[in-house]
């Protein structure tokens, strides 16, 4: 019977490792080759194991796989070494390379003197090896060394494995404490969430459960604050008040309020967390705000630098390219090349632009933006003003290429950072008069800080971008703190134009935006917008696909994958984006294309791929979305094909992509697609707000199309309470600047 026939049951095989194919170094991964019993050929087996060579005999545990290349393996789960009990045996045991000191000769001898018990002199009589001729002192610590080293391999191993920790991050474990890992990790293994990469506090705290450490230790709750905390800002907060903290903290860890505020204190005596408590309003009372120390580091530093730029004035007050403008002149001489005639707002955004050192144009779709950007980089450009153009992602820093008619580059592009850091900074500035930031509303704290960190004093800022999209990812609430600030100049654009009233997606973005519901009833020209009624989950799901696969792009000429987008607001659910994945997917592509497995994730040749992190290696950014061109199962790599580049994943980068038939509308932001498609149901009523709604409206450059129930629009339209976000940026930028 084949042995993939029926389910894939752990069992037990034994043998002689012959052949290490392949070792990956940083996580233990490993394809060896052995000679089984009862196998008449070598059996390749792969899994995760380290510091073992040819000669050993090793008992693995696992289950057989089919490899589409290599055929037949054997997975283990867990690699424990045999000792050998014969003669032989333990002459080939002692002969491999396992420990220093010991070659073939040497193996004889030592075998010739103590037969079957050498490894038991080893073990507890090692200095009796002295009496074996060529072994001297120098050379038995050697011995000793190694011997000691191999059996605490595996000692440290058991101890992992038996506290719940997998063979993955037992490799990685071991690689970073060696042999003193036991040790390490009894005295305080709450180490390892601060020590191992992708071991979180969670995985540590069950460590530390199964061995023993009460949930109210000290250890416990000083590691727990830092990691409640850690929550907080996930979900967008710089800071947090301390009793909020303390309070969440004592929930998530499951102790008193005062343990959790005694954590805090004492983390705020060790500097792990950094307090600070900032002058309160006539409406509110000061309070003591609670930071990790590099979320201080950004939001202090910001304030001070925005400060500094607001306030510069050069010894000669003239900075090159802005000396002199005759402001209506330079304008009016913008609008006849550009062959437009600015509105009155636009004419003075224009205008503050060029005499503000920061200022901020802020406004919703159809209100000028662009216009405004273009004249600005018309006036400048022409008087040598050396000018950089940026935005948070890939996606938004080629719309704004697009709109402007000049390069622009993603943020991390621009500061030359590799994801971790950056070239630009304080000590090598940006070569620009005038940097503008697009899509602001995406900028986090820790990016704002680095991009004013590049920024040379003389230099000219403008930040440009629509408050009430959904805010960063990350946490802060740049944009909408700066404005609140009070003290930077702010062209506020709210007009829309003719031609933009034109369009059912800009005229319902603002009816949004303004709390009213959307509407698709309208004249010949505003067939842009469509509402489909549905209040059944299951129904909505056939016309999401029916419209995606057939209605749209019969109607209006789209290709279905590359022109038409669904945007959903949650992940989970039969309209989250996890399930419309997985049923697109199945209608959208028919190919006959290689298939790769990666974990529980599935891709195939034309499967739609979003990017969610910035690869600076392969020039692809988040929110870049691709087709998979092509897939090599026996060297399990795959080659995407995006907009304006070409890149190749290895299974181990495919956590880079995910499938993009339909993505959350947070992923979306800074993006722009033909179509949008969008559920908006009250399974979704916890996540469903105003601002959600509108960022994804706003999404649709042709077409949107809402499927869905009139109650769950109303309940979005209803919801303009954004999430509050802890953060002191806009107190900070005041109190320097007043």
């Amino acid at each position: 019977m084949n042995r993939h026939e029926e389910p894939a049951e752990e069992e037990i095989i034994r043998g002689l490792l012959e052949k290490i194919t392949y070792v990956n170094e940083d996580n233990g991964y490993s394809v060896f080759k052995i000679r089984a019993e009862g196998e008449s050929e070598l059996v390749p087996v792969v899994g995760v194991s380290f510091k073992h060579v040819p000669g050993e005999e090793l008992e693995f545990v696992g289950h057989w796989v089919m490899h589409p290349k290599f055929g037949d393996q054997f997975q283990f789960s867990e690699c424990r070494p045999v000792l050998p009990s014969t003669v032989d045996g333990i002459r080939k045991y002692l002969s491999s390379d396992l420990i220093k000191g010991i070659g073939p000769e040497t193996a004889n001898r030592i075998i010739d003197r103590f037969g079957e018990s050498s490894l038991d002199v080893l073990d507890n009589k090692p200095d009796e090896l002295l009496k074996v001729k060529g072994i001297g002192r120098k050379t038995l610590d050697s011995i000793k060394k190694s011997w000691e080293s191999q059996r605490a391999v595996s000692a440290v191993m058991y101890f992992l494995k038996s506290n719940g920790i997998g063979p993955g991050f037992a490799a990685r474990i071991y690689k970073e404490y060696g042999d003193e890992a036991i040790a390490v990790l009894k005295e305080n293994p709450y180490r390892l969430a601060d020590d191992v990469f992708g071991i979180g506090f969670l995985t540590a705290d069950k460590f530390a459960a199964n061995m023993g450490v009460p949930r109210d230790s000290t250890m416990r709750t000083d590691a727990g604050m830092k990691y409640a905390l850690g929550t907080l800002v996930d979900e967008g907060h710089v800071c947090v008040p301390r009793d909020v903290l303390a309070k969440h903290a004592a929930k998530l860890l499951d102790i008193s309020a005062d343990c959790s505020d005694a954590a805090i204190g004492r983390a705020l005596a060790a500097s792990e967390l950094v307090g600070e408590t900032m002058a309160g309003t006539d409406e509110d009372a000061a309070v003591e705000s609670i930071y990790l120390p590099m979320y201080y580091v950004f939001e202090s530093k910001s304030a001070q630098m925005m400060a500094r730029l607001l306030k510069f004035r050069p010894e000669d007050d003239v900075i090159d390219g802005y000396a002199g403008i005759d402001f209506d002149e330079a304008i009016a001489d913008a609008e006849r090349v550009m062959g437009i005639k600015l509105a009155q707002n636009q004419h003075e955004a224009v205008k503050l632009a060029l005499h503000s050192k920061v200022m901020i144009i802020t406004g919703g779709p159809g209100t000028g933006k662009t216009t405004i950007l273009k004249a600005i980089i018309r006036i400048l450009g022409e008087r040598g003003v050396k000018i950089n153009l940026a935005a948070p992602t890939g996606r938004a820093a080629k719309k704004m290429s697009e709109a402007t008619g000049r390069n622009a580059l993603t943020i991390h592009r621009l500061l030359e950072s590799d994801g971790f850091k950056f070239g630009r900074d304080e000590d090598s500035p940006l070569n620009c008069r005038l940097l503008i930031i697009d899509e602001v509303s995406m900028v986090d704290i820790h990016i704002m800080y680095r991009a004013l960190c590049a920024l040379r004093l003389e230099a000219h800022l403008i930040l440009v971008g629509d408050v009430h999209q959904l805010p960063s990812v990350g946490p802060g609430s740049v944009l909408r703190d700066l404005l609140s600030s009070g003290v930077i100049p702010v062209a506020e654009l709210n007009v829309i134009f003719r031609q933009a009233r034109d369009s059912g997606i800009i005229v319902n973005a603002h009816r949004v935006n303004s709390g009213l519901l959307p509407e698709d009833k309208g004249g010949p020209n505003l067939r842009d917008f469509y509402i489909i009624e549905q209040d059944d989950p299951s129904k909505c799901l056939d016309i999401i696909l029916a419209l995606a696969k057939d209605r749209i792009p019969k109607r209006f000429g789209l290709d279905p994958v590359e022109d038409v987008q669904v945007l959903t607001p949650m992940h989970d659910g039969i309209l989250g984006a996890s399930n419309l994945n997985a049923v697109m997917r199945v209608e959208l592509n028919t190919s006959p294309g290689n298939v790769l497995v990666v974990g529980k994730r599935e891709f195939k040749t034309g499967d739609k791929v979003m990017q969610i992190m910035n690869n600076y290696e392969k020039e692809v950014y988040n929110g870049d979305i691709g087709v998979i061109k092509s897939i090599d199962t026996a060297a399990c790599l795959v080659t995407v094909k995006f907009d304006d580049a070409e890149a190749t994943y290895e299974a181990e980068s495919m956590d880079e992509l995910i499938h993009a038939y339909a993505v959350s509308i947070h992923k979306s932001q800074g993006s722009e697609y033909p179509a949008v498609i969008m559920p908006i149901h009250t399974q979704h009523y916890f996540l469903l707000q105003r601002n959600l709604l509108y960022t994804g409206i706003t999404r649709a450059k042709e077409l949107a199309v809402l499927v869905g129930t009139k109650k769950a629009l109303a309940m979005a339209v209803r919801n303009d309470k954004t999430r509050l976000r802890y953060t002191q940026l806009g107190s900070r930028l005041r109190a320097a600047v007043c």
